[in-house]
């Protein structure tokens, strides 16, 4: 059995007035029954209204005062000062609605009002205090802000669609909407967007990522795969580099991110490695004292030595190994000490006569019983030939 629809009456507008002249007794009769309990009401409720004024214009002066933007106490200032007059008036009415003891009706018409202004104001306070933070992240980054205040207004857009559609769907659960279905509609469409722009938002995030957890800077010189490069904008969507060549190389900061990145500007120190090649021929005394010799070396040129010593029988040639550390952030002071350390070497084995290897090759000649012969065949005696006659 369907039930019937209300029937629509002859008169609308009389209707509406006659039901506003019904709610205007229903409200006379209140304020006349409880005079006393309204008069304390409202002044509270003034007091209340001017005190949250006050409030939002102090906060309003702290945040055009304050120098910095990104500091805890400008992004609450800031917060407070988008308190809104709507959320301030029904703060106040609903502080009289729960202490005069208001007819039903108008109770519930002001409960209704109540949660709307809270739910919107909550979500305005929310938006500025995530926006607010992003902010002062993207002033600890240091050089990457200009890339972040790029990106602010499609993150304004996502973080406010993001605060107002739960505000929406909160205040609609509580007026007794079924959010059932907008819930699901909602993350449809998310999910139709994201897989629509992946591509653009994933560039974006890894560019949000690289700006909050700072695996490297604008600045810094970076080596991924086999290529080093120094970092010369973080953008939205790419990250330029210049090459140690000259060369100009862009990647996306997706593909920038699923790398193993070095960053070679946060180095501590600098380790050198020498490899030192000897004749065979060197006295077994003149190898033993190349660590020592090595140790001099590198220790008068105010770097640090790690190990010195035999390393492998090459083909033609003993060969030592050297380690040592420049404690230098600076590459052309890493490059002059391993010149200076170099060189220092070739001079002092040439003063000590130790001999430097290069690639030589023996060859042994044998015969074909496998009898070792000279590499080179003996000279022919032949007997002088006739003189030809004329």
């Amino acid at each position: 059995m369907t039930t019937p629809l209300p029937k629509i009456p002859d008169d609308p507008i009389a209707a509406i007035n006659a039901r506003m002249t019904q709610y205007a007794e229903i409200v006379t009769d209140w304020v006349r029954g409880n005079i006393a309990e309204l008069s304390v009401a409202v002044i509270a409720a003034t007091l209340v209204y001017v005190v949250l004024s006050w409030l939002k214009r102090r906060a309003a002066k702290i945040a055009r005062d304050s120098e910095d933007r990104s500091a805890m106490t400008s992004i609450i200032a800031r917060t407070l000062a988008r308190t809104g007059k709507f959320f301030r008036i029904m703060v106040a009415v609903e502080l009289v609605n729960g202490y005069a003891n208001a007819p039903e009706q108008l109770a519930r018409t002001i409960d209704v009002l109540f949660t709307i202004a809270v739910v919107l104001q909550v979500a305005i306070w929310l938006r500025e205090i995530v926006i607010g933070l992003i902010e002062r992240r993207a002033n600890e980054s240091g050089s990457e802000h200009e890339t972040l205040q790029s990106a602010m207004v499609l993150i304004r857009l996502l973080v406010s669609f993001a605060v107002f559609a739960i505000a929406a769907i909160v205040i609609l659960d509580n007026l007794g909407v079924n959010v059932t279905g907008l819930v699901a509609g909602l993350g449809v469409g998310g999910i139709a967007i994201g897989l629509a722009a992946q591509g653009i938002f994933s560039d974006l995030f890894a560019a949000m990522s690289i700006i909050f957890d700072r695996p490297f800077k604008r600045g810094d010189t970076i080596t991924y795969d086999t290529t080093t490069a120094r970092v010369e904008r973080i953008g939205m969507k790419s990250t330029r580099l210049r090459a140690l060549t000259g060369e100009e190389k862009i990647i996306s900061n997706a593909k920038l991110l699923e790398k193993e990145i070095t960053d070679n500007t946060k180095s501590v120190y600098r380790r050198v490695n020498f490899l030192i090649s000897l004749v065979y021929q060197t006295p077994v005394e003149d190898a033993q004292r190349v660590p020592v010799l090595l140790r001099e070396i590198v220790e008068a040129q105010g770097a640090e030595f790690i190990r010195g010593g035999f390393h492998t029988f090459a083909p033609s040639s003993l060969d030592f190994q050297l380690v040592f550390d420049v404690q230098s952030e600076d590459l052309d002071e890493v490059f002059h000490v391993r010149h200076a350390v170099g060189l220092n070497i070739v001079q002092r084995f040439v003063d000590e006569g130790i001999h430097f290897a290069y690639p030589t090759q023996t060859t042994f000649t044998a015969g074909p019983d496998g009898t070792l012969v000279m590499p080179y065949a003996e000279r022919l005696h032949t007997a002088p030939a006739p003189n030809k006659k004329a």
